[in-house]
């Protein structure tokens, strides 16, 4: 959302509430998060199940994965590396994931851990299951951003009172 999105006026008619900024959507929830409504306890309950799921199918493919090593015969030290790396890819996924819940990530440092991202994929799903399950992932960050920002132009809105034509003349 730019700056001018945030302070966009509303057409003629619409209720005073919709001036100001408005809330960024998040994926797979929109504006809901807002209010609590149009189905956001139902939209995390199938987030919640949604990513776990798909955390229990990346499991179970990583498993044939390992079997796939296992048949191959290239040595215990190879399989152990795959496993070690796979979990502390995990492991940093979920960290920076779970940290992204929180605060806007630097692009910079996201675009150079992409790799690693990929690789823990378990991690992030795992990290969106467990924030599912007491908001909408991201959901706090936004609030607060939103509760900032409504501050802020309540702060410039009411500064703009009284009429200029009134004030003294220097």
């Amino acid at each position: 959302m730019s700056a001018d999105d945030s302070t966009r006026a509303t057409p003629a008619g619409s209720t005073a509430e919709a001036l100001g900024p408005r809330p960024e959507p998040l994926r797979f929830f929109g504006t809901t998060w807002l209010n609590h409504d149009n189905g956001y306890t139902a939209r995390r309950i199938a987030v919640a199940v949604g990513s776990l799921a798909a955390a229990a199918v990346s499991c179970l493919v990583l498993r044939l994965a390992y079997q796939g090593l296992q048949i191959a015969a290239i040595g215990g030290f190879v399989t152990l590396l795959m496993v070690v790396m796979f979990a502390i890819c995990s492991a940093m996924a979920f960290r920076h994931t779970w940290d992204g819940f929180t605060r806007r990530p630097d692009p910079d440092r996201q675009a150079s851990l992409r790799g690693l991202l990929t690789v823990g994929f378990v991690g992030s799903l795992l990290a969106y299951f467990f924030r599912s399950l007491t908001e909408a992932p991201g959901e706090r960050l936004h609030r607060e951003e939103y509760e900032e920002a409504r501050k802020q132009y309540e702060k410039r809105t009411t500064r703009r009172s009284g009429n200029p034509k009134n004030r003294r003349r220097a």
